[in-house]
């Protein structure tokens, strides 16, 4: 027989009305009272019955979640794994579930937030990246329905609540951190240009190359897709230029450890014969041959924050819209030296 609130209250020795304030974590509880039924309610094995709790609230206390590809080409990425960490941690928090969007195209994306939307399967929407021209982004904007950007919005950034890392000054550390090195001719990998990360991380090498006084080489610049393949394909082609780089910044670990797999094909040593540089700080800088000096921007932060924060516009509609900027952290390791004399 299954247990109810009522068997929880009994033995809590509360009323039921209170219990049911347990389970919605109401400030009007002591968190003794909390403490005591909650015991109960695992020495019971009492689960609350959240769909039922929906229907009577019109709440669905679920999240969705916006990928910016197909989720089999976004779990490839360590980054991904380790946000929605951070968004389950930040729903969990506050009782809410997490409702992903599948689609191998940006059309079948979109059909499936539609469908979240106007389906009532949720009562806000986290997009986990920053495009330039986005669909999505328009769709939830023009409906009003509550929603949180991980990244810096594009267009109306003052009109939209975001969780972002301020990748223009990262990346701007980084390349003067090789500079300081003694490197001069120093290659960037990113990814896409439709995304804002991407943009914004370029501006901040080229911001300092230039205060540096050193003169951009556009074919040092490659952009390619966020995989280990797309690190491969660039470094082959800035290394077939007749002048190539002494030092690379690339932005993102697993396009890191496809540069670093290629120059050890190669037979080019790292940071011997060229110092690399790069982004997010997963497992994959650690445990990297040699280990990356990569910046940690502290990728569950960003999921957790922006959790709280979309949860926060759903139980306050009136909740001012919000810049939260999560520190980054440059950690150095052994994928960097001073550069040659030659």
């Amino acid at each position: 027989m299954a247990v109810t609130i009522k068997d929880v209250a009994k033995i809590a020795k509360v009323a039921p009305s209170t219990v049911s304030r347990v389970i919605a974590n109401s400030p009007r509880i002591s968190e003794k009272t909390k403490e005591r039924v909650r015991e109960v309610m695992d020495q019971l094995g009492y689960h609350p019955n959240f769909i039922a709790r929906s229907l009577a609230s019109q709440s669905t206390r679920a999240i969705g979640l916006v990928m910016p590809s197909s989720t089999d080409v976004v779990f490839q990425n360590p980054f991904f794994p380790t946000v929605l960490r951070g968004l389950s941690e930040g729903a969990n928090a506050k009782q809410y579930a997490l409702h992903m969007t599948t689609g191998k195209t940006e059309a079948e994306i979109f059909d499936g937030v539609v469908a979240m939307v106007q389906g009532g399967r949720v009562d806000g929407v986290v997009l986990l990246y920053s495009k330039i021209e986005d669909k999505v982004l328009e769709y939830l904007r023009e409906r009003e329905f509550p929603f949180v950007v991980i990244g810096k919005p594009f267009k109306h950034v003052e009109e939209i609540t975001h969780v972002d890392n301020d990748n223009f000054k990262a990346s701007k550390e980084v390349t003067e951190y090789l500079i300081g090195l003694g490197h001069k001719r120093i290659g960037f990998i990113g990814g896409s240009l439709d995304l804002v990360v991407t943009v914004e991380r370029l501006l901040g090498y080229e911001k300092a190359l230039r205060k540096a006084g050193i003169h951009l080489v556009d074919e040092y610049i490659i952009h390619d897709e966020f995989l280990r393949e797309g690190g491969q394909g660039a470094v082959q082609e800035l290394l077939s230029l007749e002048i190539p780089p002494t030092a690379m910044v690339v932005s993102d670990d697993l396009m890191a450890l496809g540069v670093l797999n290629t120059l050890d094909e190669m037979g080019i040593a790292v940071p011997a014969d060229i110092s690399v540089v790069s982004f997010n700080n997963v497992l994959i800088a650690e445990m990297a041959r040699p280990p990356l000096t990569s910046v940690d921007i502290n990728i569950f932060d960003l999921g957790y924050e922006a959790a709280k924060s979309l949860i926060q516009k759903i139980e306050n509609p009136k909740e001012p819209t919000k810049r939260i900027i999560v520190p980054f952290q440059i950690v150095k390791r052994y994928s960097c030296q001073e550069a040659s004399a030659k």
